[in-house]
């Protein structure tokens, strides 16, 4: 006889505190066991491919393995150097940037920019504090023994747990699936299958197409000539999961930037504009349908709120399991929805047939 409805939300209550509350204490140790279960989930697609095609298990994961430590290496040697010296140097043009944005307008809006304008005396302000506190950000985490030691071994235990995971993902799996309560069991694969769609077309899909428009942004960026491309194509990428944002951002940022570099040389203006244009064209008409598909299930707004939540809460690792969290959510509550109109309380006693 299964458990009456209250003893089960009270059960499952219990568990969300339970996890909450390690969510809360545990955040930097679970970091890397996160991003390592957030790799093995990414990877394991790949994995089963392999496997159709002939490979055991564990070639599979060698495989992958291998693959995963030569493209590091490659960043490592080529992209994160630069990635870093550029943001650095981004830092410390800030005043400059910002000096240069005044005297622009005291050119072109001279009423509003007098000595006193507490808009001059702003943009000035903006520019020391991004220069001392992104400064100071970055050289305390690259420069402090315990940041340096705390990044060697990031790097050290999230393959090893990503590695492990990936290697007996379909065993856990499965053994997970013999422990569901069997009155519940079908409930929960259906909702399980529904959350492993959505983050499959979320996670995997637009994580790809992060990846691909960063990589996009920033070497034709630098390959235009612009400061700090490679810094660019980065934040555009990065916040590409959220529509629209990545390329906002990226762009306001690309094309200010040339607008104090390229002035008075609009094709190159416009060539930095174009790129953005022609990256919202590839995403919109390629990659995302492709990749991610017309119905992901999480709007940009539940996201965004997800995020700003579980960030605030839990920092870092809280807006790893963000999404997760919010996909799972999401899929529980049309679930609830359909069960509500489904339901006596819904549809009540209008839609008996006439006695």
């Amino acid at each position: 006889m299964a458990l009456p409805a209250r003893e089960q939300l009270k059960y499952w209550g219990i568990a969300a505190v339970v996890f909450a509350v390690l969510l809360w204490f545990l955040g930097d140790v679970l970091l890397p066991f996160v991003l390592g279960g957030a790799i093995a989930y990414f990877l394991d697609p790949v994995a089963d491919r392999l496997e159709r095609m002939g490979f055991s298990r564990v070639a599979a994961t060698a495989v992958i393995t291998v693959v995963g430590i030569l493209a590091f290496v490659v960043m490592l040697l080529l992209v994160i150097p630069t990635l870093i010296r550029q943001a650095v140097e981004l830092f410390e043009f800030a005043p400059t940037l910002f000096v240069n944005l005044r005297d622009f307008l005291v050119e072109r809006f001279p009423e509003v920019m007098d000595t006193e304008s507490p808009l001059r005396q702003s943009l000035i302000s903006v520019g020391e504090t991004i220069q001392a506190r992104g400064g100071e950000l970055l050289n305390t985490v690259l420069s402090s023994a315990a940041g340096i030691i705390n990044i060697v071994m990031l790097f050290v235990i999230v393959p090893v747990v990503a590695v492990y995971l990936l290697l007996d993902w379909d065993r856990m799996v499965a053994r997970i699936d013999e422990l569901l309560p069997r009155d519940h069991a079908p409930t929960i694969r259906k909702l399980a299958a529904d959350i492993d769609k959505t983050l499959a077309s979320f996670i995997r899909g637009m994580g790809t197409v992060c990846i691909i428009l960063g990589t996009y942004y920033a070497v034709t960026l630098m390959a235009i000539g612009l400061q700090f491309g490679l810094v660019v194509g980065f934040v555009a990428g990065l916040v590409t999961f959220i529509p629209y944002l990545g390329a906002l951002i990226g762009g306001a940022l690309a094309i200010g930037l040339a607008l104090f570099q390229f002035w008075g040389d609009w094709v190159s203006i416009g060539l930095v504009a174009g790129v953005f244009v022609l990256g919202q064209v590839i995403e919109g008409n390629v990659l995302t349908p492709k990749l991610v598909g017309s119905s992901v299930g999480l709007h940009p707004v539940w996201l965004i709120l997800a995020l700003s939540i579980f960030g605030t809460l839990f920092g870092f690792v809280g807006m790893l399991v963000a999404v997760p969290v919010a996909a799972a959510i999401g899929v529980i509550a049309r679930f609830a929805t359909q069960q509500y109109i489904s339901s006596r309380l819904y549809r009540g006693l209008s839609d008996q047939d006439p006695e």
